[in-house]
This record gives C-alpha cells, sequence and structure tokens, in this order.
C-alpha cells in the first residue's frame, strides 16, 4: 500500500540523526539533517492520508496518482540521505565534484517533494488543519532550500523528470530499476550538452530511475528546451499557485533587499532560515521567528526543533537583546528593518484584543443560545491560534463558563466547548484550571453522549489533560470515563479510534487504571485490531496499549484469556519490523513465570520466527526473541 510505504519510508528518514552522518562531508551532512527535519513534519501528514484513504469515484486515481509521486520523492529523499549515511571514498581533489553533484541532487529532491505537498488532493484526504499547517511549514521550507541554493532552472527538472518517468513505465517489468546508466559516446555531444548530460545523470542516479537510452533523453531535452525562456528567478507552475499573503510578499522583499548581503546565521530564524523580525527564546535557549515557532507548538509539537529536546514549558520569551543587534545591524548595511507582522500571534496583537476577548468570554453566559454558541465557536478558534490566546482566555475565565456548555442540549455549543477547552489544555498551565473548573465529570459526559466529533475531541482533551500524572488518577477513578473510551475506541470513527487509543495508553500508564481498563472490556478492541492488517497504525497501537496492559498481573491473565498469543505469533511471521518487536516483548512478558503460556507459544510454533527475529530484528528485538528461545529450550528439557 503506497500509504503505508509512504509512512516507513518518512520514519526510517526521521530517524537519521548526526552519528548515523558522521563520515560525511560538511555540506552533504548539513544538507542531509535538514532534508532528514524537514522530511520528518510529515508523519502526520502520511497517518492522516493512510487513515482517510481515497474518496470515491474520480478521487480514487487523483489519489493514487499522487501518492506515487509521494512515495517516488520519499523513495529519492531517502537515497540522498543514504549518500550521507555511506558516502563513497574520495580523494581530496575530488571533494569539489561530489559537494557539486550532492547539490543538484538536492536541489532536485528538495524540488520533488514540493510539487509533490504542492499538488496534495485535498478531495480526497481528510487533512486537519492543523497537519495543514505542517504542509505549508515544509513546502515554505522546501521553497526556501531552492531559492537560496539557486543554480539551475527547475524547468530542466521538470523535463528530466518527465521524460525519465516516461521511460520508467515504458520499461519492461523485469528490468532492475537501479541498473546503471548506459554510457553514450561522449563525442556526441557539445560543452553545454555535456552540462546537461551530468544533470540528467544525477537526477536519474537520486531518482532511482532506469535510463536506457541517455542519448536520446538529452536530445529530446534540448529540442524541449531551445524556446524556453529563463527568467531570473524561475517559478514553475506547478509549484505554488496560491497567491503570496501580505506576511510572505513583505517576508519575500526583505529576503530580495539582503540578497546581496550576507545574513549573520544568528539572526536567522532556524526554522525560517530568514531575518528574524521578533526572535523569541524556548525553554531549551534556542531562540526562533515567534511566528514559525508558534506554529511548530500549535501542531502538536513538544520538542525543540533544531536541538530535538523536550520543552519543558511552552512559553515564548521575548529575545530583546538580539532583535536590538539585528535593528543595528540593519541600519549599519543600510537595509529596511524587518517589521513584526501584524499575523504572527505576536503579545502586541494579542493585548490589543483583550477587550474583545473579555466580551466573547460575557456572551458564553449570555441569555442568547446563538450567541452562546457563536461565542463559544470564536473561543474555540482563538484558543487553537497561540499560546498567547491560550493564556489571555484562562486569565479571563473562559475555562469555568465553557465547562458549564459542556452540559448544553445543543450539539454545536457542545462541540464547541469540548474542543476549546481541549485547545487552551494544550498550555501546560491551563491543564490544571481546566480540571479545577470540574471538566472531567462533564467531558466525560460528552464522551458518552455527544455528537461524533464532539466525542473525538473530547477524547483528545482526556489525552491533553492525562499528560500530568495527578490527572490520570483523576480521570481513571471518575465513573464511566475509561468504558466511554473503550466504546469510542470499539465503535468509533477512524479519528475516535486514534485518539481513545491515545488516551487510554496514557491512563494505562498509572497501574490502577490498567485494571480499570482491562475490566472495561478494552481487549475486545485491542485484538480486533491485531486482526485488521488493512490500517497498519492499528496494530501499533493495539501493540502499545497491550505491552504497558502485561506489565500488570492481572492483566496478564486476562490477556491470555482472551487468546491474544496467537494473533501475536502472526505478527511475529508477517508483521512490520516494529510489530514483530513489540509482540515479541508482549509474549516474553506473558510467558515469564506462566508455564502454560510457554507451553502454547511453544506449541503453535514460534521457534522459527523467533530465530529468525534474533538474527535479522532490532537490538531490542533480538534480545526479547533470545530470551523467548531460551525459556522455550528449558522447557523442552524439562
Amino acid at each position: 500500500m503506497a500509504a503505508a510505504a509512504a509512512a516507513e519510508i518518512v520514519r526510517e528518514i526521521a530517524a537519521v540523526g548526526a552519528a548515523d552522518l558522521a563520515a560525511a562531508a560538511d555540506p552533504l551532512r548539513a544538507d542531509c539533517l535538514r532534508l532528514a527535519r524537514k522530511v520528518s513534519l510529515l508523519s502526520h501528514l502520511v497517518a492522516e492520508v493512510a487513515d482517510a484513504g481515497a474518496g470515491a469515484g474520480a478521487g480514487d486515481a487523483a489519489a493514487e496518482a499522487w501518492l506515487r509521486d509521494l512515495v517516488r520523492a520519499l523513495e529519492a529523499a531517502r537515497r540522498f540521505v543514504a549518500l550521507g549515511r555511506t558516502p563513497a571514498a574520495a580523494g581530496a581533489s575530488d571533494q569539489d565534484a561530489i559537494c557539486k553533484n550532492t547539490g543538484l541532487q538536492f536541489k532536485y529532491v528538495t524540488w520533488q517533494l514540493q510539487a509533490a505537498l504542492a499538488n496534495l488532493p485535498h478531495s480526497c484526504f481528510e487533512i486537519s488543519d492543523e497537519v495543514q499547517e505542517e504542509v505549508d511549514l515544509v513546502r515554505a521550507q522546501l521553497r526556501r532550500e531552492m531559492e537560496k541554493n539557486g543554480g539551475l532552472d527547475v524547468t530542466v527538472f521538470m523535463k528530466v523528470h518527465d521524460i525519465l518517468a516516461q521511460i520508467d513505465n515504458a520499461a519492461p517489468q523485469s528490468q532492475q530499476p537501479h541498473q546503471q546508466p548506459e554510457q553514450p559516446q561522449m563525442e556526441k555531444f557539445s560543452n553545454d550538452d555535456l552540462e546537461l548530460r551530468n544533470v540528467v545523470l544525477l537526477v536519474s542516479e537520486i531518482s532511482g530511475l532506469s535510463k536506457p537510452d541517455m542519448s536520446k533523453i538529452v536530445s529530446d531535452l534540448i529540442q524541449g528546451l531551445e524556446n524556453v525562456e529563463t527568467p531570473e528567478s524561475p517559478k514553475p507552475d506547478n509549484v505554488d499557485r496560491q497567491p503570496p499573503s501580505d506576511e510572505t510578499k513583505g517576508s519575500s522583499e526583505e529576503v530580495k533587499k539582503s540578497d546581496s548581503v550576507a545574513i549573520p546565521e544568528d539572526f536567522r530564524c532556524p526554522i525560517s532560515l530568514e531575518l528574524m523580525r521578533d526572535p523569541v527564546i524556548v525553554s531549551t535557549g534556542q531562540t526562533y521567528e515567534r511566528a514559525f515557532i508558534q506554529r511548530w507548538i500549535d501542531c502538536g509539537n513538544r520538542t525543540c526543533p533544531k536541538t530535538q529536546q523536550k520543552l519543558q514549558n511552552l512559553s515564548l520569551t521575548p529575545n530583546y537583546v538580539l532583535r536590538s543587534l539585528i535593528l543595528q545591524w540593519c541600519e549599519e548595511k543600510g537595509m529596511e528593518p524587518p517589521s513584526r507582522s501584524k499575523s504572527d500571534g505576536s503579545p502586541l496583537e494579542v493585548a490589543g484584543n483583550r477587550l474583545a476577548i473579555e466580551a466573547l468570554v460575557r456572551n458564553l453566559s449570555s441569555s442568547s443560545l446563538d450567541d452562546r454558541k457563536s461565542a463559544a465557536a470564536e473561543i474555540r478558534s482563538l484558543a487553537k491560534k497561540s499560546t498567547d490566546n491560550r493564556i489571555l482566555l484562562a486569565e479571563s475565565s473562559a475555562i469555568p463558563a465553557l465547562v458549564k456548555l459542556l452540559s448544553s442540549k445543543d450539539p454545536k455549543t457542545q462541540e464547541h466547548a469540548v474542543t476549546a477547552l481541549l485547545n487552551l489544555s494544550i498550555y501546560d498551565q491551563n491543564k490544571e484550571l481546566v480540571v479545577v473548573a470540574g471538566a472531567i465529570v462533564p467531558i466525560t459526559q460528552v464522551l458518552r453522549t455527544g455528537s461524533m466529533e464532539a466525542r473525538e475531541n473530547a477524547a483528545a482533551a482526556i489525552f491533553s489533560l492525562s499528560l500530568m500524572d495527578d490527572n490520570k488518577i483523576m480521570i481513571g477513578s471518575t465513573p464511566g470515563a475509561i468504558e466511554a473510551l473503550v466504546e469510542l475506541l470499539q465503535s468509533g470513527s477512524s479519528r475516535g479510534k486514534k485518539d481513545a487509543a491515545t488516551a487510554l495508553f496514557n491512563l494505562c500508564i498509572y497501574q490502577a487504571n490498567k485494571v480499570r481498563a482491562v475490566r472495561a472490556g478494552i481487549l475486545v478492541p485491542l485484538i480486533r485490531m491485531l486482526q485488521d492488517s488493512s490500517r497498519s497504525g492499528a496494530v501499533d497501537e493495539a501493540l502499545t496499549i497491550l505491552s504497558v496492559l502485561a506489565s500488570h498481573h492481572e492483566c496478564k491473565t486476562a490477556i491470555s484469556k482472551a487468546h491474544a498469543i496467537p494473533f501475536l505469533i502472526d505478527l511475529l511471521r508477517s508483521g512490520q519490523a516494529r510489530n514483530r518487536e513489540n509482540a515479541a516483548a508482549i509474549i516474553l512478558a506473558l510467558c515469564k513465570r506462566d508455564a502454560e503460556n510457554l507451553a502454547c507459544v511453544g506449541r503453535l510454533g514460534a521457534q522459527i520466527p523467533l530465530a529468525e527475529l534474533a538474527k535479522t530484528g532490532t537490538d531490542r528485538a533480538k534480545r526479547k526473541a533470545t530470551s523467548l528461545l531460551e525459556h522455550l529450550s528449558k522447557l523442552q528439557v524439562l
């Protein structure tokens, strides 16, 4: 399945770190790390695409075509990162040529990914607003990489890509995709043609496409490009058809003005790579442009983009010293100083809306249903946009008023209220305020009887609140809370099941909640999810929860009685690498000090897949499989 393949490639690239690229030369290592970080941001996109599937009718063909393009682009990215992991040996005299070649390949991979994301068929997939924001952020970063590197007109990339794709599609199925290109007679080409031929070779190599007749490709390219007028800053039609926003226009103008001046690295935002207007400091000590780090946080990320360290809090502290240095530098260079955008979520903008927010909060208690509904919807939107809004809304007493609306008989008002509380709880200090306001019981009621979207967001709210350890205990002991999550896990929508699984996993970290979940019937949907091979995500979620439950004696007994072992052994034989690893860990937990379960594993023929896993699995999988095999051998001796 193309979506599953895309997800697997994204996970593989995202796992690449600096240590994996230690042997690569500096320019290649930096390019690989930047590419890996950008691709890692697509994990939520490929997950939603896999869950949503294709639409009906003509949408299916569009979805399949786009998925093929995305997988092709991701495979090219994987090949490029592989260059950094296993660099070819070269003398000092060859380094310049290698850097030039990989630089061109990096630009092609960047263009290919950006073009694929630009053509995302929204009508075929249910892409959430948060994920769409992440996609837009990645596209913006990729565009800047292309502009920063300059050089070859991307029109050439488009021509090369189209011709190679046509040849590859027409090639016999038996032909190997990584076959070495046939080398044409060099005297057939002029000097200019030879440069173009090198482009074709390099792009073909990173694309992994077959190249049976290089001279024909170059000939077709030259003929097709004869009448192409190359502008100074080419913008291919299929890259971005959306008109630039006012903020983007301002940013672009500032970048153009600074093109002739080298901007100090400390003055660039690590995310946007642009001169910072409103620098802020996060808890790890790194500085970012406020608008970009706020968008990163609002997408649900809780790590520092540059260091990958966990953010201890989500506060953004203005870096006045750096802003002053940037203004001074701009003055010295004769440049227009960067101005803060009106729509970047800065404290100035939020402070200006305090009166409007207080008026909205008052409307939550209006006697008019329409006013209450409208105010809840607006607060829901404001709380989604920025941390500053979440703080200001909490200070304006929005949380107690929203909790009261959870009991509204109007489904839409109820949905807006629970979603607004979810968005407010993203800010850690608001989590306690939501609980103190008595939200858990009414959120549980929404989870049981609300509309499907309200139930989904109620489950997500419970997950968000349960990130605090004290709340795990309080939510778990609330009558009906775990039972409602289990019901959503069993009969909810695809998104609802995912939200319920995430919340249940987090709650089950607390020991007492494990027994509550088992008694609420969680094993029935989990066993069903183990059998759902059409949704790899469902198997991942089921195994993750089972691995937590298996550490409790009563739960371990219940898992065995639910006949989970045969399905776990099936996953040992045919599951993905991560699923095989988790299945082995769960089986080992079930078999420790339990001869009956161990004998069952032996009777079901687990020795062969365990032996294979002990040789080819991950380090953790090898340990679990080896330990199981030792237990089985002792059982046979007895």
